[in-house]
């Protein structure tokens, strides 16, 4: 029976899975829309491993993401990783010489300074919406434009319009300007593809020490015109691995494989079940202090199984698992 280590970043727009054979290479992939509901789509992601792989044993689960947290207790994780620790993992096993890792994905994004392969320095933008997937696909729909060409019309453009993009409203109200001025559509988004770039660059990356090797991920770098606008304001070669859009869940993966082995530990993986069994969420607001921490509440069919979100340990500490 194949074993296979398993890698799930769950974001506020999508959630993605990946299996890694024992050498650590991808053997399968799911990008899911979160959908507001990360507990449904976790459920339904093992519903597709099932059907798909009916033999598949799992031997080491990491989990990664604003979700992650939740993502571990619901699954049984062996580790749960920031973003940036796994996004940096991922690059480095695909490209050991990364100096830099631009990452934008559906709601935030963010740039990792590696050097000597262990991260220096990072930023993270999770205040505007400016760049962002979720952005460009409301302007592509906007525009009715398909979001995988948006990237492709934008590079056809040999008279870029100026877009103001610091912040989304702003660029959208922009945008609309310039089309009722007449510009063409193909223009208005290489235009701001290049707003967007420089927005990324003087808040995100600045005062970062941006160097070659320099790797673009996230479900944006899917975007062309981006990956150009980028590496002509930053005058080096941007490279897109591969599975650019599951780097933090292949870098949560290959954590956990990692401490499997090297602690010789057996997973804590629940299993497949997931997939059938009854989770909810509640919460609540501690009183105790004047942090008023919002306690998350896990239950299973009725029985606490976790909780957490307290920052003295009051009731995680009493947690039933």
């Amino acid at each position: 029976m194949q074993e296979y280590a398993l890698g799930i970043d769950v974001g506020s727009v999508s959630t993605n899975l990946v299996l890694l054979d024992e050498k650590k290479h991808l053997v399968k992939k799911l990008y899911l829309s979160t959908a507001g509901n990360p507990i449904a789509t976790i459920k339904n992601s093992f519903s597709i491993l099932q059907e798909q792989l009916k033999d598949a044993k799992i031997y080491a689960v990491g989990t990664t993401g604003s979700g992650r947290q939740l993502a571990s207790i619901l699954v049984g994780a062996d580790i749960t990783k920031n973003e940036i620790t796994a996004h940096a993992t991922a690059a480095l096993s695909y490209y050991p010489d990364t100096q830099t890792i631009l990452e934008i994905g559906g709601q935030d994004s963010k740039i990792i300074i590696l050097r000597n392969k262990t991260v220096v320095d990072f930023a993270m933008n999770t205040v505007c919406a400016a760049g962002t997937g979720s952005f460009l696909d409301r302007q592509a729909q906007r525009l009715q434009i398909p979001i995988n060409q948006f990237g492709e019309i934008a590079l056809r453009s040999k008279n870029p319009t100026r877009i103001a993009g610091r912040c989304a409203v702003f660029a959208e109200s922009d945008m609309i300007h310039k089309q009722q001025m007449g510009h063409a559509i193909e223009d208005i988004l290489k235009g701001l593809c290049e707003a967007l770039v420089r927005n990324f660059l003087s808040n995100v990356g600045k005062g970062k020490d941006i160097r070659p090797q320099i790797l673009f991920q996230g479900g944006v770098a899917a975007n062309i015109g981006i990956k150009e606008a980028f590496e002509e304001q930053l005058k080096y070669n941007v490279a897109v691995p591969e599975n650019y859009d599951v780097m933090g869940a292949i870098g949560a993966a290959i954590l956990a494989s990692d401490y499997i082995i090297s602690h010789k530990k057996t997973t804590r993986f629940f299993g497949m079940d997931i997939a059938v069994q009854d989770y909810k969420v509640k919460s609540f607001e501690c009183m105790g202090c004047p942090n008023n921490c919002e306690i998350i509440q896990l239950f299973l069919d009725k029985e606490l199984k976790a909780r957490w979100g307290d920052r003295c340990g009051k009731w995680s500490s009493t947690a039933a698992v």
